[in-house]
């Protein structure tokens, strides 16, 4: 089971950070993504990390801006959002893929397992 938090309002440039806590099952040889939805738009993959060596994938839209990394020891991936923009503001999602595959695929929702319940981030101008 996966438990999103951190999420909140801030305004623009502001920062934050979320955390995605695992509980039932150990994050070994996992692929850990946060996604985000917007009203009225699909889901799309923001950031994952691989439990395995550490390597670290972000969308187009998010990079510079966002850092993901995980706590293996205590079963935690980290979201730190910053410069943050009106266009971030969804509900953020973190998700576990056991059986990882072709990491050009890291995006594609339907591959991972398990899904947290949701956090919303709101930005402001």
């Amino acid at each position: 089971q996966l438990q999103a938090s951190g999420g909140g309002s801030v305004q623009a440039g502001g920062s934050l950070r979320l955390s995605c806590a695992a509980s039932g099952l150990s994050f070994d040889d996992h692929a850990i993504g946060w996604f985000r939805q917007a009203p009225g738009k699909e889901r799309e993959g923001v950031s994952c990390i691989s439990s395995s060596d550490g390597s670290t994938y972000y969308a187009d839209s998010v990079k510079g801006r966002f850092t993901i990394s995980s706590d293996n020891a205590k079963n935690t991936v980290y979201l730190q959002m910053s410069s943050l923009e009106r266009e971030d503001t969804a509900v953020y999602y973190c998700a576990a893929d056991f059986t990882p595959g072709p990491w050009s695929t890291w995006q594609d929702s339907n591959l991972y397992d398990s899904w947290g319940q949701g956090t919303q981030v709101t930005v402001s101008s």
